[in-house]
């Protein structure tokens, strides 16, 4: 969510439990705009909180020109200073995969080992054992970058692709209407497309290349994988994802407010498919 509306979209996501104190939200509202002046950023997002055993990570989100491929993530223990993480690689992202299970511990410094045995294990000096070893920041990173990929909403036509290619926030976005935002066919991913043919195009009965170029919610697998719902007097709706839980996006219809915000272990619900 844009750190120029922190207040006011934390009042709006907090009947999900995505709630900070009053001394996080007043460091925030300080440090992230040093962060944005230092990093000369054009925009910056609380992306939300991952909890660990030991500390949480707060993390912060700056975004570039295009807001899908420029994109700083940091994190912090105390919202006041930041770190900054490394980009996941292909290779980062293997290795995570690989050695890392459980809770996050809190501790960016820590090291996830997986132990691989080779040979004949039935002949002891056939085995050879080699550790593949990834530390806790990186994991941190690409759990950000999967998340970011994964459940990301924003709604239809709040974003634009511009000739160069760029994809911007569309100033002239008014929100959705009422019945728009009842059907997930209006809200997309804000990330690289993977559906080649989206519902969007043929569903909603006309469509645009410069706002039409995500993939939709409708399309996402397994079904069932978002919960949506209005709050606040029907003023609000609200968008859970069952994939991830502990991220939730609102949208204010016939206004431009949205954002999004992941509060939870930072661990996919891989369980989801058997549960629908």
């Amino acid at each position: 969510m844009d750190s120029n509306f922190l207040y006011y979209s934390l009042e709006l996501v907090a009947g999900s439990g995505s709630v900070l104190t009053i001394e996080q939200r007043a460091a925030l509202q300080t440090s992230l705009v040093i962060l944005k002046k230092n990093y000369k950023l054009k925009r910056v997002l609380f992306w939300g909180k991952i909890l660990g055993l030991k500390k949480d990570y707060f993390i912060a989100q700056g975004r570039g020109e295009d807001e899908m491929k420029d994109r700083n993530n940091l994190y912090s223990f105390n919202c006041m200073d930041w770190f900054l993480l490394p980009p996941a690689t292909d290779s980062m992202i293997e290795k995570v995969s690989k050695a890392t299970k459980g809770r996050f511990v809190g501790d960016p410094s820590y090291v996830y080992e997986q132990m691989v045995h080779s040979g004949d294990e039935a002949v002891e000096e056939a085995s050879v054992t080699v550790a593949t070893k990834v530390s806790e920041e990186k994991r941190l990173a690409v759990t950000i970058h999967h998340i970011d990929e994964e459940v990301t909403v924003v709604p239809r036509g709040a974003f634009i692709k511009n000739p160069h290619g760029l994809v911007q926030i569309n100033r002239s976005f008014g929100g959705l209407s009422d019945s728009e935002a009842r059907k997930l066919d209006n809200f997309m991913h804000l990330s690289e497309p993977k559906n080649a043919k989206r519902k969007s195009i043929h569903e909603m009965g006309e469509y645009s290349p410069a706002i039409d170029f995500l993939d939709v919610l409708s399309d996402d697998i397994p079904k069932g994988s978002w919960s949506l719902q209005f709050e606040c007097a029907s003023k609000v709706c609200v968008l859970r994802s069952l994939l991830w839980l502990g991220l939730t996006f609102y949208h204010m219809p016939m206004t431009p407010q949205h954002g999004y915000i992941y509060i939870g272990d930072g661990m996919k619900n891989l369980n989801l498919p058997f549960m629908l």
